[in-house]
């Protein structure tokens, strides 16, 4: 997969496409162009090679990078962080406080990921490696780092999506990083006019209550951008958040449905992305359009973590 030029979003702040699954629009690290050169997120390991092409692109060099920051621990967000850091030499790497034990010895990472994607896994987010205590850097609730003269990063707890996620706050753009706890854009559908952003409730610690109060808090923040680890930046802010805490509800309730019926996830799946393709119908989105490649992975994984939800709340 042939790499693509950063996007711009501003004279700070750069996106860079890392591929994951393969796929273009999928996963984004950030690039924050301050004093101390600052990543969000890295992707799986097979992105690494996307952000130093990046990073080349924009005239960084990776002894220039000074933080790299996962909002969460999943692969898909934080497993390239091992790789990457091994060529920045100056780097630290900001994680959550439940997050700081996994990054250093990844191995229920590795077998949890692995139970999710099986035989694609190694593919997908091999190689994984382990952070030396040393080279982290633990944040969490209302913790700070500041990366430039006029720019101090806060953190906010915001559990939801898995409890080692946090999100971060720039004052300079009044945006806010919130990896997986608020959704999903799909910015495939941006060119057909369309603005979607789903929930992601994998598993195994989705928690709608604590996902509804982390949407709740961002809304409160007044925020002008958010910034998905899923793909790119909004500045309909009110609409996004509407739009996830809508299909939160729609989501939890045919879970519930499917539970009382006694099936399983692959039924659930099945609903949730007839609900979906419903949805995008009326706005004249065609079943056969690219985007439901994606969305169909994510409403299975969605559905696996609703049913590991019910099945721990009823037990």
């Amino acid at each position: 997969m042939k790499s693509k030029n950063p996007i711009q979003i501003d004279d700070r702040i750069h996106i860079i496409d890392g591929f994951d699954l393969g796929v273009s629009e999928r996963t984004g690290i950030y690039v924050i162009n301050e004093t101390a050169l600052t990543l969000v997120e890295t992707g799986p390991s097979p992105s690494v090679r996307h952000i130093k092409k990046g990073l080349e692109f924009l005239g960084f060099s990776l002894e220039e990078v000074k933080y790299i920051i996962v909002t969460h621990i999943h692969l898909d967000h934080a497993g390239g962080a091992g790789l990457l850091l091994k060529e920045c030499p100056n780097a630290k790497v900001v994680v959550h406080p439940k997050g700081e034990r996994h990054l250093i010895d990844p191995k229920r990472l590795k077998a949890g990921a692995r139970a999710v994607y099986g035989e694609s896994f190694e593919e997908l987010f091999e190689p994984i490696i382990p952070i030396p205590s040393d080279r982290l850097l633990v944040k969490g609730e209302g913790d700070s780092l500041q990366i430039g003269q006029s720019c101090t990063l806060e953190f906010l707890d915001t559990p939801g999506h898995a409890k080692h996620h946090f999100s971060i706050y720039d004052p300079v753009s009044n945006g806010i990083f919130t990896g997986d706890t608020v959704g999903i854009r799909y910015d495939q559908l941006v060119n057909d006019g369309v603005d979607l952003f789903l929930p992601t409730t994998s598993p195994n610690q989705f928690d709608p209550d604590a996902m509804r109060s982390a949407i709740d808090r961002i809304q409160e923040k007044d925020v002008d951008r958010i910034y998905y680890g899923h793909f790119g930046m909004t500045e309909k802010v009110d609409e996004a958040l509407r739009q996830v805490a809508d299909w939160l509800t729609i989501f939890e309730k045919e879970g519930q449905q499917v539970a009382a019926e006694g099936k399983g996830y692959d039924e659930l799946a099945g609903r949730l992305l007839y609900r979906v393709k419903e949805y995008l119908r009326t706005l004249l989105i065609e079943d056969e359009h690219p985007v439901y490649v994606l969305i169909n992975l994510d409403m299975q994984v969605s559905a696996l973590g609703i049913v590991d939800y019910l099945q721990r709340k009823n037990k």
